[in-house]
């Protein structure tokens, strides 16, 4: 299933690497041409290619490994060796250190499992938010305005104050991380420490395979939930720049009164009327063409 999963990612990031034209980034951005992988790819740092363009329309001459034809040729090894490995577990399935030799029934100590499952998830978690979003080891992530005009990839510091559950504030994603990342390293220390009493262990029937993948799911559904109702109202981890606006942006008017409100200021100012339409940012305006309305 993983191997699927990477290999699709890294072979639609090869399609649309060959269909995109990252020639005019204002006008032309990345949304408007239909990519979807390359916004993920922005989003988490990635900003040059091998062919020598960057995605902010310059040219760049060393883009070095992680290019975003690194990271899916990236997706496409990773999937082969997934799938290797799917090979081997698929030929020797029975293996004698999967059963208990007493019985010679599947004796696979699925509590244990689930606790080095935490544990590592954790550690990948805490190790996102502390190193790679805030800059100490890695690129950091794409940070924008509230318009979309000034977006760039940059290190964030993390908000730990009430504002960092503030779905805009970028520090939040940062703080999440480090901190759902240090209790799913505790909880995966806790389950691999202490054994569940046995009438727990049977009322949840913890050692039936089907009933630990299924109920699994469950986490799976709480990030699809929290993804969709960001994607569609909007959040620090869907940049306009990258993704596009939401319909709700265009229903309210939202870029709309930005622009009456600049040349407001302008007239404010003594310009004349031409003078203030003429500074608002061509970025800002196309925002607001109604080609872009994304109902």
């Amino acid at each position: 299933h993983t191997a699927l999963v990477s290999g699709w990612a890294g072979s639609m990031a090869l399609y649309e690497l060959a269909v995109f034209d990252p020639s005019d980034p204002v006008l032309d951005p990345m949304w408007r041409q239909g990519m979807f992988v390359i916004p993920f790819m922005t989003r988490l740092g990635i900003t040059n290619s091998w062919g020598g363009w960057s995605i902010s329309g310059g040219t760049v001459t060393n883009p070095g490994i992680w290019s975003y034809e690194g990271v899916a040729g990236a997706h496409i090894v990773f999937s082969g060796l997934c799938f290797l490995a799917a090979i081997w577990h698929w030929v020797y399935w029975d293996l004698e250190i999967f059963c208990d030799e007493r019985t010679g029934k599947p004796s696979l100590d699925l509590p244990k499992i689930f606790g080095i499952h935490l544990f590592l998830a954790g550690v990948a978690c805490f190790g996102f938010g502390a190193f790679h979003v805030t800059g100490l080891y890695g690129p950091g992530i794409w940070v924008s305005d509230p318009y979309g005009l000034t977006g760039k990839v940059q290190a964030v510091n993390p908000a730990w104050g009430a504002e960092g559950f503030d779905p805009f504030v970028p520090g939040g994603i940062a703080s999440h991380h480090i901190a759902a990342g240090t209790l799913g390293i505790l909880a995966g220390l806790f389950h691999l420490s202490v054994r569940p009493p046995q009438r727990l262990y049977k009322g949840l029937r913890m050692g039936n395979i089907e009933t630990v993948l299924s109920s699994s799911i469950a986490a799976v559904f709480f990030a699809a939930f929290v993804v969709a109702g960001t994607m569609w109202y909007g959040s620090a981890t869907t940049p306009i720049e990258l993704f596009g606006p939401t319909r709700y942006q265009w229903d309210q008017g939202y870029f709309q009164q930005e622009i009456y409100r600049r040349v407001s200021d302008g007239l404010a100012e003594n310009l004349s009327l031409s003078e203030a339409w003429s500074k608002i940012p061509e970025k800002l305006a196309f925002y607001d063409y109604i080609g872009n309305n994304p109902a």
